[in-house]
């Protein structure tokens, strides 16, 4: 690992500052009803409003510098994500927008990029979508197929890319694509930002069973124009500045998926005190008991990690990838965990869509396997801490 910036420092109890953005993250979840994200969903509408509340706050940008609206770090941000999810408010776009792109413009963009861009991140108004995943390549990006190969002064940007969160409210997507040289062979990764009306952009959602308000899609890119200010990192830039984004996308991820995990237990605990059968609370049963227990245990490690990846990175350590990924399987089993604990504990009543207990399966079960898949994060594991033999 390269020698971080600045020495890291996990503290094990926040700041007067960070619990005071906690409590009015909360504040403004819990105005809007409990109904708010279900709601949004069925409507087919993003989360607009507690978005704009959220950003109108200063909360979207925390991890973004100073002069953003931001300072706080990445470990600002996690306060965000997992006291939002907490409420039943689970906002990918703070992972895609806030997290990724903003981490990728900070570092890597210019004095105009950053101008054009970053405002809108960190106040609401202008957040950005993502797309890296396409139908042949998942885990594998190098071989991605979209590509961006030169004509006249700028480019054109060519290919498809699936699974793309939160388009629909996105001003623009920030596309990983391939270079394309004179030959017609395909090169290394490059990064462009996109408008979302552009000609030759065109999307279609993918059903999804319920997860949140912001949707899935597949989005088209079909001899799109590009001009060169619209390049981050310049037509070789883009791996490095891909990676640079994707460390921050697992560690918001954990916070989501810390967040989901308190709001299980939360409800099976209140649950498991006010359900009585046989003159007895059933949280006086070591079977109730003992299982929400171990999923608050899976809970706390999980939160400590998802604080030592963000504190990690706001240090500057070149290389949080570890812990980054760590973090977010920790996590997502962690959400798991507590999501399963909390069903069983309410019984048939785990199943009723009015208990908002079965609604967070969805989201929980979901990062087990994106934005990369526990199986991935294990070789990761595997080859770089165990110095086992590449098994991929």
């Amino acid at each position: 690992m390269t020698a971080p910036t600045i020495t890291p420092v996990l503290p094990l109890t926040e700041s007067d500052t960070e619990a005071e953005i906690r409590s009015a993250v909360r504040r403004i979840c819990e105005s809007f009803d409990i109904d708010y994200a279900r709601r949004c969903h069925d409507e087919g509408r993003p989360p607009t409003e507690l978005w704009r509340a959220l950003g109108d706050a200063g909360f979207l940008g925390l991890n973004l510098p100073e002069q953003w609206g931001g300072g706080l770090g990445m470990a600002g941000l996690t306060i965000v994500a997992e006291e939002a999810a907490s409420t039943g408010n689970y906002l990918v776009m703070l992972v895609v927008s806030s997290a990724i792109n903003g981490s990728v413009l900070s570092t890597h963009g210019t004095d105009e990029q950053k101008e054009r861009w970053l405002p809108g991140i960190a106040d609401g108004t202008g957040p950005l979508a993502f797309a890296i995943t396409e139908p042949d390549a998942g885990s594998n990006s190098h071989q991605l197929r979209t590509s961006l190969r030169r004509e006249g002064d700028g480019y054109v940007l060519s290919g498809q890319k699936v699974f793309i969160s939160g388009v629909e409210s996105a001003a623009a997507i920030l596309v990983v694509a391939r270079f394309r040289d004179e030959s017609g062979e395909l090169g290394v990764p490059c990064l462009c930002i996109v408008d979302v009306d552009a000609p030759g952009v065109t999307r279609t959602p993918i059903r999804m069973p319920y997860i949140g308000p912001d949707k899935q899609w597949q989005v088209f890119f079909d001899d799109v124009i590009i001009a060169r200010d619209q390049l981050i990192g310049g037509e070789r830039g883009g791996m490095r500045a891909v990676f640079d984004g994707l460390n921050p996308e697992r560690i918001i991820v954990a916070a989501l998926e810390n967040g989901v995990a308190r709001q299980a237990l939360d409800k099976a605990s209140a649950y498991a005190n006010e359900r009585t059968v046989w003159k007895t609370p059933i949280g006086a049963h070591q079977a109730v008991a003992h299982r929400l227990a171990k999923a608050k245990v899976d809970l706390e490690l999980a939160r400590l990690m998802t604080g030592k990846a963000a504190a990690l990175f706001d240090a500057g350590a070149t290389d949080v990838g570890a812990a980054a990924n760590i973090a977010k399987y920790a996590a997502a089993e962690a959400a798991i965990h507590s999501v399963e604990a909390a069903i069983q504990t309410h019984g048939g009543n785990g199943f009723a869509v009015e208990q908002g207990v079965s609604d967070m399966w969805w989201i929980a079960r979901l990062m087990r396997t994106a934005p990369v898949s526990a199986d991935m994060v294990l070789n990761y594991v595997a080859e770089h801490l165990l110095g086992l033999p590449k098994s991929y």
